[in-house]
């Protein structure tokens, strides 16, 4: 599988895919805006990531409006609050057969450039 998730309006996921040329090597892009991500889709990544809180995003503006930075969120906690709203999906999300990349890390996007090319 080659899947991109990311947002179509995110500017730091619009350099990454600039950056990496990921589109042109075959990945399919799902704007998880426009295209909500399926608790199948979810549970793949997480099996590739190893749990659901590495793909959470403590950036996103509901995480403090909603004081979860004061709550002990467990597994099924972050499954439900990505699958509920996109933006608490850690992003961009990369899957080139086996390997995930999560994120915009510089030590990621290097990474994803080394490795993407499967």
């Amino acid at each position: 599988m080659k899947k991109v998730y990311h947002l179509a309006n995110c500017t730091t996921c619009q350099a990454i895919l600039a950056e990496t040329a990921l589109a042109k090597k075959g990945f399919l892009l799902q704007d998880i805006k426009t295209e909500k991500i399926t608790p199948a889709q979810l549970d793949e990544m997480k099996k590739l990531a190893g749990s659901y809180e590495v793909l959470f995003s403590r950036r996103a503006l509901k995480y403090k409006a909603l004081g979860l930075k004061d709550k002990q969120l467990s597994e099924k906690d972050y499954r439900n609050y990505i699958l509920e709203e996109y933006t608490f999906l850690k992003r961009p999300v990369v899957i080139s057969g086996n390997r995930i990349f999560i994120g915009s890390e510089k030590k990621t996007v290097a990474e994803l450039k080394a490795g993407s090319g499967e």
